[in-house]
């Protein structure tokens, strides 16, 4: 399986999926850290990240899987949604909420 299946297969097989750097509970950069707190704002607290750190290859293999040159990078059903500052700014507006809302961790 080449690296850009298994990312395609975490990307489809997760409805939401983060790749950062670090963890939710200990981000590694202020980026990794804002969107981690994003979700986590929107109620959204089960998705799979992953630590892109861990593995050189998923590193480089998601910037080609999403055409997106940095790290953070949220994917929502299977789409990518942007980085730090996307999500940010979706946030603020209002809009990642309600795309996440189908998605948030019940409870």
């Amino acid at each position: 399986m080449s690296i850009q299946d298994t990312i395609r297969a975490q990307v489809t097989g997760n409805p939401v999926v983060l790749y950062m750097k670090g963890t939710p509970q200990f981000p590694q950069c202020g980026f990794s850290a804002a969107a981690a707190q994003v979700l986590k704002a929107c109620g959204v607290t089960q998705y799979l990240s992953v630590n892109v750190l861990e593995n050189p290859e998923i590193r480089d293999g998601i910037k080609q899987y999403g055409n997106w040159p940095t790290i953070p990078q949220l994917y929502v059903n299977g789409k990518l949604v942007g980085g730090a500052d996307i999500l940010r700014e979706m946030y603020a507006s209002g809009e990642l909420a309600r795309l996440l809302d189908p998605l948030k961790t019940p409870g």
